[in-house]
């Protein structure tokens, strides 16, 4: 008899349970109707191929646009013992040969292809000749088939023709971005029949979300990084220099870090991200060519030391933090030169594609900048609305914030809202929100410099006049005879950066242009001649002795916890035991430690302590096989033999 979804999900992959929305997707695929599914990066879309494939008689076929992820895909899958492989430029001609025939014989139960092979007459023919029919089509990143999305690749154009040729399969189109227009390029371009369209919520509760000005970057990544030793993370970069100067800072501090981005050798980028999978290094910085084939579970943080370009980007990149469930942080630190470097860019783009770019940008812009709950925003952003637990600043379960959706709109599949008061939501809620402040003789500062220099500079030149600054543009343009010049030194540097952020966001004062010219608004100007009083909600410390400063909340260790361990020495002791355990199995087998076990089902073992086989297999993420292939040493470990 075929096993249920629910028996392979146990016995293969050893979960309990099923995440939001994937027991649906899986019976849309078994019930042969093509389905759209978008679920946010971490969501546990692979299995939502992965189990039908070992029900279906035939094979299933994965279009995907990395070879890396292809790689790590099926290096987990064999793992698990079951039969998946690929065919791309890394096998040799012996290698390629034998997966040509468990193709054919119909062992190989998953295919995975880029869309480039996919379209080619010899994979059409290897398929064709099979003993077994091509049963299911899934294409991961189907973004990418849609001009609207945020990284068009015109090979995936080519994958409708391979489904007129397989007619018979059911086709599965997997993305974790995808507005309502990007949707409706990918039913239309892969010709997708009748489809389910479901859409998961979008909101990772176990990633903290924080945001700071960038002031001395390189200090902030540093003082970051002090409270995530020995945890594996990414720095993301605008520039291939940044990565170079950033890496080499850290390895000079004695961190383990190296560098990604296009100007290394293939063989260099390969090497380097083979060793931060492996976790032989903790930390990757690099460009935003890095991350997309990445499926380690294990990344505690995701810093972007600079504004990224769309929120659809800044989403995905985060994305790539807390895969195992566990408690993670993205850190995003921007300045106003971070949108002139961006808007760059857009100089060789038609005036249609300028617009929209800005358009997309400006959402950034008002995220980086906003004084609510970011969660709130960033889940409005994706047409989804999200309330905060009442009682607390911490976040809810994710499997509650947002039933399924298909085509029509109508609620499907939602879970019960269950709260779970240890996962951490923001900056801004964890600081329990900014409380208004009397900001009206700074705001009037502000603004009649603004004035004075009329309209025609950046915050940064405004900010260094009333700091008294004799820079060299200072006194290109003689600002140090100005009335204004010097008169706000009652506030540190950083304290008026915030202050115009927050003016911007109350549109007292506007950033036009290519180079941010600070323009004060009607509101402004009203506000100003008549010397009303204003409150803004700023994380200024008035209170300090000699000027105000940037007041940035402290953390809350609860809400950061690394490991959701138990709090007593015996656990973390045999936690230390088990991942010792597990770097040595892993370097023996070469694979990554994560193939072994993730640390979800190591913290799970060190909390819960079985003391049998069969409770091991109550343990997340330890299946049958990996139960009677590591059960004996994990049990040994855990006796204290």
């Amino acid at each position: 008899m075929a096993k249920s979804p629910e028996q392979i999900l146990k016995s293969v992959f050893g979960y309990k349970e099923f995440r939001q929305g994937q027991r649906e997707i899986i019976q849309n695929i078994l019930d042969g109707r093509d389905t759209l599914a978008v679920m946010p990066t971490g969501g546990g879309k692979s299995l939502c191929y992965q189990i039908p494939a070992l029900i279906f008689e035939g094979i299933t076929v994965v279009v995907s646009p990395l070879i890396s992820l292809m790689q790590d895909q099926v290096g987990a899958l064999l793992e698990n013992g079951v039969d998946a492989a690929f065919l791309n430029s890394t096998l040799n001609l012996d290698e390629y040969k034998k997966t040509v025939r468990d193709i054919k014989s119909g062992r190989a139960k998953l295919l995975y292809l880029s869309p480039e092979a996919l379209a080619t007459e010899r994979v059409k023919s290897i398929l064709s000749e099979a003993d077994v029919p091509v049963s299911c089509v899934t294409i991961d990143e189907a973004h990418c088939i849609s001009e609207w999305g945020h990284d068009f690749r015109p090979d995936y154009m080519e994958i409708a023709a391979f489904r007129k040729r397989f007619k018979d399969a059911v086709c599965l189109a997997l993305t974790a971005t995808a507005t309502k227009q990007v949707q409706a390029d990918i039913v239309k371009n892969l010709k997708l029949k009748n489809p389910a369209i479901l859409v998961a919520s979008f909101n990772r509760s176990n990633i903290f979300l924080n945001v700071q000005q960038r002031t001395d970057g390189l200090a902030q990544v540093l003082e970051f990084l002090s409270d995530h030793k020995d945890e594996s993370g990414i720095i993301y970069c605008l520039s291939r220099k940044e990565v170079d100067s950033i890496t080499q800072e850290l390895q000079e501090r004695g961190i383990s870090a190296m560098a990604y981005h296009a100007g290394l050798s293939d063989e260099e980028r390969a090497d380097h991200q083979n060793k931060f999978i492996k976790s032989q290094v903790d930390v990757i910085v690099a460009t935003v060519a890095f991350g997309m084939g990445i499926n380690k579970p294990d990344v505690r943080f995701v810093i972007h030391y600079a504004l990224p370009k769309s929120i659809e980007e800044y989403y995905q990149e985060i994305g790539r933090a807390g895969r195992d469930g566990l408690p993670s942080e993205a850190l995003l630190l921007y300045s106003a030169g971070d949108i002139h470097r961006i808007r760059f860019f857009f100089k060789d783009k038609s005036d249609d594609e300028s617009f929209k770019a800005e358009k997309i940008l400006q959402a950034m812009i008002d995220y980086a900048q906003c004084r609510t709950c970011r969660r709130k925003f960033l889940l409005n952003y994706f047409g989804e609305e999200y309330t905060p637990s009442a009682n607390s600043s911490q976040d809810q379960d994710a499997r509650g914030e947002k039933a399924l959706q298909d085509q029509n709109g109508a609620a499907r599949g939602a879970d019960s809202l269950q709260g779970q008061n240890a996962a951490p939501c923001c900056d801004i809620c964890e600081s329990g929100g900014l409380p208004l402040k009397d900001v009206t003789v700074p705001a009037q500062k502000f603004l009649s410099c603004v004035y004075r220099v009329d309209q025609r500079f950046g915050a940064a030149h405004i900010i260094d006049i009333l700091l008294g600054s004799r820079n060299e543009k200072i006194k290109k343009f003689n600002h140090n005879f100005l009335s204004t010049w010097g008169i706000g030194t009652e506030l540190s540097k950083q304290a008026w950066f915030e202050l115009c952020d927050a003016m911007q966001n109350a549109g007292l004062i506007e950033r036009v242009g290519e180079w941010n010219i600070v323009k004060v608004t009607s509101l402004g100007r009203e506000l100003l001649q008549n010397r009303d009083k204003i409150e803004l909600p700023v994380r200024i410390d008035f209170g300090s002795q000699k000027k105000a400063e940037l007041a940035l909340p402290k953390k809350k260790a609860v809400l950061h916890k690394k490991t959701e361990l138990k709090d007593d020495a015996a656990t973390q002791e045999l936690f230390d035991r088990l991942k010792a355990w597990r770097k040595k199995l892993a370097e023996e087998e070469n694979v990554p430690p994560y193939f072994i076990f993730t640390d979800k089902t190591l913290v799970e073992l060190a909390n819960q302590k079985p003391s049998t086989r069969s409770g091991l297999l109550s343990i997340s993420g330890i299946g049958e096989l990996k139960a009677k292939k590591f059960g004996d040493d994990i049990l040994r470990i855990i006796d204290g033999a």
